[in-house]
């Protein structure tokens, strides 16, 4: 087990200092950072001065290298657009990022185990049938439509819940339906899956013929067992979330680091854009690689190893 975690950790950092590679040289050949910094109606004399006294005349692998060991001891650069480090903007948004991305994920989980299980438990009914095709559904309706139909009927038309701002807990629900919405599918597909495997164990049968109430098998021997990936994939799936709440936190003005890179990005504020990268990427590397450990330790040959 430990050699499969030093494994995994090592693979996790490769990947951590690729993805800061691959978004340091992409945006550095996507526009002219002097340009943009010097104004559209500067001279090439301005715009040569800024690149020299901001280093970006120098090699890119140099510029890289700089800015990684900055960005080690916590310093993400300056903000172009806000008059603050680009780390403190992230500071300020990620709480909001976080919150969303927690009820997203419960959402997800509360809708997804309950509809598994009654998917495997009426295995070849209509009932299935019916769970399957709104898993369908839910990965094949684009998540920003989902969100304006939301925000149609229970912002608009009834008015039940705020469609934008961040200041109570409501202001979450209707994001967080949307962000929960997209992982609904998988999660409740692999319940299905792990339901029916462990539906036809003989601990099970076993389980029943002991006289056992049916709910206590269910809940206490079957469900206990079957959502232990679950578990792991959910650690993906909130991975997921945080890098993936750009267009649900664009569509309803939320103020996290998701709404944050739409307006660097279309500020073309290259640091700002640059430092959400790594750490959404940092974010999701750990909690990948949390999911892989979480799955060896159920399996018992990688644990015995």
């Amino acid at each position: 087990m430990l050699r499969f975690a030093a494994k995994r950790l090592l693979l996790a950092l490769a990947v951590a200092f690729s993805v800061s590679l691959i978004a340091f040289l992409l945006l550095r050949v996507s526009g002219d950072l002097a340009g943009t910094l010097a104004g559209e109606e500067a001279s090439p004399e301005e715009i040569e001065r800024i690149r020299a006294l901001y280093g970006l005349n120098r090699p890119l692998l140099v510029q890289y290298g700089e800015w990684l060991l900055r960005s080690l001891s916590g310093d993400l650069g300056r903000s172009l657009f806000y008059p603050e480090s680009v780390a403190n903007l992230i500071l300020d948004r990620l709480p909001n990022t976080a919150i969303l991305a927690c009820l997203g994920l419960a959402i997800a989980l509360l809708l997804s185990i309950p509809l598994g299980m009654v998917a495997a438990l009426r295995r070849n009914t209509w009932i299935d049938r019916s769970a399957l095709g709104l898993a369908v559904l839910g990965q094949a309706m684009p998540s920003f439509f989902f969100a304006l139909l939301l925000i149609f009927f229970f912002g608009l038309t009834l008015g039940w819940l705020p469609v934008s701002g961040t200041e109570t807990l409501a202001n979450f629900i209707l994001p967080a339906v949307a962000l929960g919405w997209f992982s609904t599918p998988v999660l409740m597909r692999l319940t299905r899956a792990g339901m029916v495997e462990v539906l036809a164990a003989d601990y099970i049968r076993t389980a029943h013929a002991k006289g056992l109430p049916t709910h206590v098998v269910l809940i206490k021997h079957a469900l206990r067992n079957a959502v232990a990936p679950v578990a792991a994939l959910a650690s993906v799936q909130f991975g997921n979330m945080l890098s993936g709440s750009v267009v649900i936190e664009t569509v309803f003005a939320l103020q996290g680091i998701g709404y944050l890179a739409w307006e660097a990005i279309s500020r073309k504020d290259f640091p700002v854009v640059q430092g959400i990268l790594l750490v959404v990427a940092l974010f999701y590397v750990v909690l990948t690689m949390v999911s892989d450990l979480l799955n060896a330790w159920l399996d018992p040959r990688v644990r015995e190893g």
